[in-house]
């Protein structure tokens, strides 16, 4: 059985994510696990409504965390009522990040799938500074879903890569399911800079092809664009249902998502964004 967390902040936004998890996984038999955190710091107006001596603001806030999950589960069983599909609540004092860490070691989940922040432009995407830091944190693999993207089949798999990688670590099942329930097609994007690829890149190059030798995929060459830029003219012009990164603490990665230039991530997502860790991160 798959173990899916969803960690909703009670928002729209959230349950879009919750939904495109859902649809996902709608053959597959899954417990979801409904995440919330809460960490009060501060004595604010929420507890004025209550009386210090009957009740401390730690409890308020659980009550409150505890009273948002159950309206989620209740949301998703009018939704959908999938029989395949467990529910389970967890509210949590502690950090979000710290968390998340905590509940993939002790329950051994498969995904995290959380929603971006919202639109800030025609074209752009932010993810929110939580699912900025789960990104760089989490253990396990992650997927962000785009504010109002509503879900399709997976039918088009973009993954952008400098060939860079020890990609016989990698955890590609997650992939593997997606090939299996929707005939998948994976596209390999290489932006060269220069005259062309090193020996330890086509060394990658061999190794990833033989990593995904059983999947329809397709490789393709940019010359001289920014990785983003690239990434953005592929999606323009190539139906794509799903972004695929390995997040390996490489320059390649770092660089693209979290420089300081970036450091709200105003990166061109226009589609869901699986990130897969690397070894390092699994510890």
């Amino acid at each position: 059985m798959k173990k899916i967390l969803l960690p909703p902040d009670f928002s729209e936004n959230a349950y879009n994510a919750i939904d495109y998890a859902i649809n996902l996984f709608k053959n597959v038999e899954c417990t979801f696990y409904l995440l919330n955190t809460y960490t009060p710091v501060l004595y604010d107006t929420e507890y004025i409504l209550y009386s210090p001596s009957q009740i401390s603001l730690d409890e308020i806030y659980k009550i409150n965390s505890e009273s948002g999950l159950t309206r989620v589960e209740k949301r998703i069983r009018a939704d959908y009522n999938n029989p395949k599909h467990t529910i389970k609540k967890i509210a949590a004092f502690n950090i979000l990040t710290d968390e998340i860490k905590e509940q993939v070691a002790d329950k051994n989940i498969d995904l995290v799938v959380m929603g971006t922040k919202g639109a800030t432009g025609a074209a752009q995407i932010l993810f929110g500074s939580n699912t900025v830091h789960v990104i760089k944190r989490s253990p396990c693999l992650l997927l962000a879903i785009p504010s109002q993207f509503k879900f399709k089949p997976v039918h088009s798999i973009l993954f952008p890569t400098d060939f860079e990688i020890d990609y016989s670590i990698l955890p590609f099942k997650f992939l593997d399911q997606l090939s299996d329930n929707y005939q998948s097609q994976l596209n390999i994007l290489h932006v060269i800079f220069g005259t062309g690829m090193e020996q330890d890149q086509e060394r990658g190059k061999k190794q990833l092809l033989e990593k995904i030798d059983h999947y329809a995929h397709k490789f393709y060459t940019v010359n001289n664009k920014s990785v983003p830029q690239a990434i953005y003219d592929f999606q323009n012009e190539n139906e794509t249902d799903l972004l695929l990164m390995i997040n390996n603490h490489h320059s390649f990665f770092e660089n693209l998502l979290f420089r300081p230039v970036i450091n709200e991530i105003g990166f061109h997502v226009k589609t869901p964004f699986l990130i897969i860790p690397a070894n390092e991160h699994k510890n």
